[in-house]
């Protein structure tokens, strides 16, 4: 490759890591609300600067933007998988974004229900202190 095409290649890449991160964010913002992704942004530092970037182009600007699933399903899925790997604080953001991608409060505890049996009552439990308590937030809002 001469040095012509390797910049040219590079700047290609630029524009498409570029791009996936502006696609990201907007499907970050819809389905996790302004203000969370706005404070998201805003308490990162230097060190944490560089994965918030990386979120945003690849979970959201690389998954979450694919045709193959529509945003409520993917919603479903991440109840599901949070709840697997126990991490309430993500969960409680995706709890959020459930609603705004349509997901009710009945199917919410559904899919915790269902986590119960696949995962452990533990796991569940934990998940469903965490919507409780999420739920009622959205409530006083």
């Amino acid at each position: 490759m001469t040095p012509d095409e390797s910049q040219r290649a590079s700047e290609s890449t630029s524009h498409q890591r570029a791009s996936r991160y502006e696609q990201g964010m907007a499907v970050r913002r819809r389905v996790l609300g302004e203000k969370y992704v706005d404070r998201s942004i805003e308490a990162a530092d230097d060190f944490s600067l560089p994965m918030q970037e990386l979120t945003t182009e690849f979970c959201w600007g690389a998954i979450w933007t694919r045709p193959g699933l529509d945003l409520r399903t993917r919603s479903i899925l991440n109840l599901g998988m949070l709840t697997a790997l126990n991490r309430s604080h993500e969960l409680a953001a995706h709890i959020r974004g459930a609603l705004n991608n349509g997901v009710t409060r009945d199917e919410i505890r559904e899919v915790l229900l269902q986590t119960a049996v696949y995962v452990g009552v533990p796991a569940a439990l934990e998940s469903f202190r965490t919507a409780q308590r999420v739920l009622a937030e959205i409530e006083q809002e």
